[in-house]
Parts: structure tokens; sequence; C-alpha cells
């Protein structure tokens, strides 16, 4: 049985599955220029991607990111699934924010003028990160009250007032 998820998730997994499907589709257009400016920025974080070409780059990096959108926007895949990917994915890109020289302020995580574009999309790795907490959380509270309803029928017989 496919479970959907929760609507508290829903506002949040159709915000950020469609930034990020939306970021995704217009890098697989990306022309030779736009590929090289990508690549060359994630080399500065994450030299050992010097080895892949440009252009091979950018289409892995659009593939990643519609794979991500699109798990955060199928209602099929379970959040906590989702949030794990998201949890990734921003990850990396908080790893590049943190890595590139002239993106934060000297010394602090505040972010310069020229960061402030990566550093608010640190919100997705809030909410993948969300996502994760949530599952565990929302598993507890249901063997909570499967706990509960066990004490209730064994003490009241059934007649509970809870």
């Amino acid at each position: 049985m496919v479970q959907l998820p929760e609507a508290r998730d829903l506002a949040p997994r159709l915000a950020t599955g469609a930034f990020i499907l939306n970021s995704g589709l217009t890098k697989l257009r990306a022309d030779q220029a736009t590929a090289e400016a990508v690549h060359g920025m994630a080399c500065v974080a994450y030299p050992f991607l010097d080895r892949i070409p440009a252009e091979r780059f950018t289409r892995l990096l659009a593939c990643s990111e519609l794979a991500v959108g699109g798990a955060l926007l199928a209602p099929f895949v379970p959040t906590r699934l989702a949030g794990l990917a998201l949890t990734g994915f921003s990850g990396g890109l908080f790893g590049l924010y943190l890595r590139v020289p002239g993106m934060r302020q000297e010394g602090s995580l505040r972010p310069t003028q020229d960061g402030i574009p990566m550093a608010k999309d640190t919100w997705m790795l809030g909410i993948g990160l969300g996502f994760l907490g949530a599952a565990g959380r929302r598993r507890r509270a249901a063997a909570a009250r499967y706990r509960h309803s066990v004490h209730c029928r064994r003490r009241h017989r059934g007649r509970c007032r809870y």
C-alpha cells in the first residue's frame, strides 16, 4: 500500500520540488558558457570534478536536480526518502557555499553580497533534515498511541477516557 505524504509535508515538498525541478530543466538547456561557469564554480569547491568535462558535469547536475525535484513532487515517494535525497543534494550546495572564496564574510557564516544567492539555498538543507526527523517522530507517536490503547484495553476493559 502506498502511503501518501502527510498534509504538513505537502507545501515544503511542492515548493522545494518545483524549485529544484525548474533548476534542472534550465541546466539541461545550458549553453557552453553557462556549463563552464557552473563547472568552474563546482571545481573550486570540489577539485576532483576537474576530471569531468563541463558539459557532462552540467548535464549530470541537471539530471540529479530532476531526480531530486521529481522525488519531492511524486506523492508515492516516502517523505523520509525524499528528505534523504534533498539533504544530500543541499548538503553539496552548502559545501559549495562554504568552500568558494568570497561567498562568506571573513571568519563568519554570514554571506557577502555575492554569496546571498548561494546562502539562501540553505533552506533546502533545513527542509531535508526536517523531513528526516519528522518520520521518526511520527513513528514514535504512533507507537505511543498503540501502547496507550493496549494499556486501556487491559486496565479499563476497553473503556478508556482518553
